[in-house]
């Protein structure tokens, strides 16, 4: 069966993307951009295969599809930007062999004017066709939520930008057949910076309900209880809970720059998530000192070292500066993760807690950083010598919470 739809770069966006295809009935190929791979099961693979998913490694066959998304990665580069190679990249291996009426869509984190400035050129250089007139181009922020069993691609609306009326359009028609609701922007950069706004968001509410963290605990307040009652309010408030730091894909974005005012609350917001490793590690020597130990020689076991729950997605874990810091002040440290069989920092193992029980009994001290539905904090808690809840999980009294 020929593929309706090819997906350049198979990371945490284009698997997912690639599977609601298939899911929907679009024959799909799966064509790598760079090093990144997204993780599904050996279960999900044989369905996708079996419904019409094809990976491939030959660029050739991206000339043969009606619909092209690139979903390559955008990593923080060097200079804290992001890293646009994997996107260029994919853009010049697509040019080569683009068909007249193809649709490309970007769905990559990117800064607003990426597609029309960096994109399109590259697209219209290589393959000698004009945007516009001989084949459409789109942008739509990518709204994958890993492990989020409530709202999938079905039943996420997809905001789309295009350079022209008709490139919304086109583009709009495909997503039609992926998801309920198409909301369409004015054009690429409204929908570009769509995405900028979203993931500012998230990391925005995260950096205040981490300060309120560090506050409440100065001032012997349970945030955990503050956030429980004021997510009743029916209106003016979303509800964020604090953390060890913030992981995930999505990099926040201040734009500060030689054309750019900057965003100053977003750069205060990446001051703040990025304190939050060491803090968690200044609380942990605080509460082995109080109870007679040094970190120094301490047993620290971190318990779940993924970025979210109930998956294997380490990217950006603040488990890894955890680890380094507390390896740092002497300590022994140890892991246990359900989703994580080895885990390395600094190129070295860290040792795998394989009965967790015993280890949580053996630790002088137990951090709880990623709550996996597997774990039962109750007993652990009763296990534990000393326990710091990072996630406000435990129940009340049964840890340090954060």
């Amino acid at each position: 069966m020929p593929a309706d739809l090819a997906v350049i770069g198979l990371g945490p966006l284009g698997l997912p993307l690639a599977q609601a295809a298939v899911a929907a009935g679009i024959p799909t190929l799966g064509y790598r951009a760079g090093e990144e791979s997204g993780a599904v099961s050996p279960a999900e693979l044989r369905r996708m295969l079996s419904g019409g998913f094809r990976p491939t490694a030959n660029p050739a066959e991206l000339g043969r599809v009606r619909t092209v998304v690139i979903c390559a990665a955008t990593p923080r580069g060097a200079d804290g930007g992001l890293d646009l190679g994997q996107v260029e990249a994919a853009a010049r291996t697509l040019a080569g062999h683009l068909r007249p009426h193809t649709t490309v869509i970007l769905e990559s984190p990117v800064h607003p004017g990426t597609t029309e400035d960096l994109l399109r050129p590259l697209l219209e250089e290589g393959s000698g066709l004009r945007a516009g007139r001989d084949f459409h181009l789109a942008y739509s922020p990518s709204r994958v939520d890993p492990g989020n069993r409530v709202f999938t691609p079905a039943n996420t609306p997809k905001v789309i930008g295009g350079l022209t009326p008709a490139c919304t359009e086109s583009a709009a028609a495909f997503y039609g057949r992926l998801t309920d609701k198409v909301v369409r922007a004015r054009g690429l950069r409204e929908a570009e910076t769509v995405q900028l706004l979203e993931t500012n968001y998230r990391h925005v509410n995260i950096a205040l309900v981490n300060e309120m963290a560090v506050l409440c605990h100065d001032l012997g307040v349970d945030l955990w209880d503050v956030v429980r009652c004021a997510e009743t309010k029916p209106f003016g408030f979303q509800a964020f809970r604090p953390g060890p730091g913030v992981g995930g894909h999505g990099v926040p974005q201040d734009l500060a720059g030689p054309t750019s005012r900057g965003l100053r609350m977003v750069e205060l917001a990446q001051q703040v998530n990025s304190r939050m490793p060491g803090y968690v590690v200044q609380r942990a020597a605080t509460l082995l000192n109080e109870h007679g130990k040094s970190a120094r020689g301490a047993r620290v076991l971190l318990l779940g070292v993924t970025y979210k729950p109930d998956l294997a997605d380490l990217q950006g874990t603040p488990a890894e500066e955890i680890a380094v810091r507390l390896l740092g002040l002497g300590a022994s440290v140890s892991y246990h993760d359900p989703y994580v069989p080895a885990w390395s920092v600094l190129d070295r193992p860290v040792p795998r807690a394989d009965s967790l029980y015993e280890a949580v009994a053996d630790a002088d001290l137990t951090i709880l950083l990623q709550h996996h539905r597997t774990y039962d904090l109750q007993g652990l808690s009763v296990k534990a010598q000393l326990l710091l809840d990072t996630r406000g999980a435990a129940p009340t009294g049964a840890a340090h919470r954060l």
